[in-house]
């Protein structure tokens, strides 16, 4: 087993490397996963198992996300001493009860070897009590217990120092699988966007807002992130959670060395092809840019207001209206009006008419 540098001098993940370039082959030549893994003979979690590891060459499919196998590689596998028992038993994984039985040690000692990144934990996956279950590549331990230089620590007491770290609360299998599952998405990502995008799949979005601070790239990686395995459901499940949680680098060191990849990526990925932006008439302008492109206003003198001759003031009788359809008479003309009335109703006529 090799290890696959993703930077320079930064980091190194591991991952078993196949050797071989990128799979081209005609369109006819090509068929889906699903069918690949029955001519193959494996089960479906077995031949995903084999993609990530690299024992199954696959090449982008018709659809976004979606992968295929060329059918030269299903000859090519198939034509390979002992096959199928050859190519099952490499992508066969054991949990912690299997793995403690082919090493001879309690099922307690194997969880600290992996809590140490002892053992490298190959894949994941949540039982119905929503216990994360670790699986380890049978092969790999199986090489653990072979090596001599290990069996002090199969049997007596484990070192001072080992059991220092694990009273720390040291666990190493969430890092140590990210490590691995990031060099299978970085050794499937077909172009510098989606070398970037797998990174970016591994930090929280805060730190990948930190190191990419333009929008537009940020929205680029945002369509690129791919979604941890086993995380079946929607996105807000509670399986989906505890996957991204696991998926999600936590150790300081462990993000640093992310960011630095991140950045690097980015600048790679600009270069190479920037990403798309919205046209110049769609595009929102901010404030500043408005308010410093807006040409200045020159002063103009403001007339004064007119003046006008005030109201007529009002006094406290004739603030209260008078009632709709009648008119509002003078003193005198009310005075005159009643003895107007006062004759007619005295006069003699009147009087006799009366019964």
């Amino acid at each position: 087993m090799s290890r696959q540098s993703t930077t320079g001098t930064q980091r190194s993940v591991t991952a078993y490397d196949t050797g071989v370039g990128p799979v081209v082959a005609k369109a006819d030549a090509w068929v889906t996963t699903g069918r690949a893994a029955r001519e193959l003979g494996l089960r479906r979690t077995e031949f995903d198992l084999a993609v990530r590891l690299g024992r199954i060459r696959t090449g982008p499919g018709g659809a976004a996300g979606e992968r295929r196998v060329p059918r030269a590689e299903i000859e090519r596998l198939r034509a390979g001493p002992g096959f199928p028992e050859t190519l099952r038993r490499s992508v066969h994984a054991v949990g912690t009860a299997e793995g403690a039985a082919m090493l001879g040690v309690p099922k307690t000692r194997f969880t600290r070897l992996a809590r140490l990144g002892l053992l490298v934990p190959v894949a994941f996956y949540l039982n119905r009590y929503r216990a994360v279950v670790w699986l380890y590549l049978a092969d790999e331990v199986r090489l653990f217990g072979d090596d001599e230089k290990n069996a002090p620590l199969l049997t007596g007491r484990t070192p001072e120092g080992l059991r220092g770290l694990l009273d720390a609360g040291t666990d190493l299998r969430p890092r140590n699988w990210r490590s691995r599952h990031l060099g299978f998405l970085l050794r499937e990502a077909e172009d510098p966007w989606a070398r970037a995008g797998a990174v970016a799949s591994f930090l929280d979005p805060l730190h990948v807002a930190q190191v990419v601070r333009d929008p537009h790239d940020r929205s680029r990686l945002h369509g690129l992130r791919r979604r941890p395995p086993g995380s079946g459901g929607g996105p807000d499940s509670p399986g989906a959670q505890i996957a991204a949680d696991l998926m999600t680098a936590r150790d300081p060191d462990e993000i640093a060395w992310l960011r630095a990849d991140l950045a690097r990526l980015v600048d790679e990925a600009r270069a190479h092809r920037p990403a798309p932006r919205p046209p110049a008439s769609c595009r929102t302008v901010p404030a500043a840019e408005r308010s410093a492109s807006r040409p200045p206003v020159s002063p103009r003198t403001v007339p004064a207001p007119r003046a006008s001759a005030p109201p007529p003031a009002r006094s406290a009788r004739s603030a209260t209206s008078a009632p709709a359809g009648r008119d509002t008479l003078a003193p005198a003309d009310r005075a005159r009006r009643r003895g107007l009335l006062a004759r007619w109703r005295h006069r003699p006529g009147r009087a006799a008419t009366r019964p």
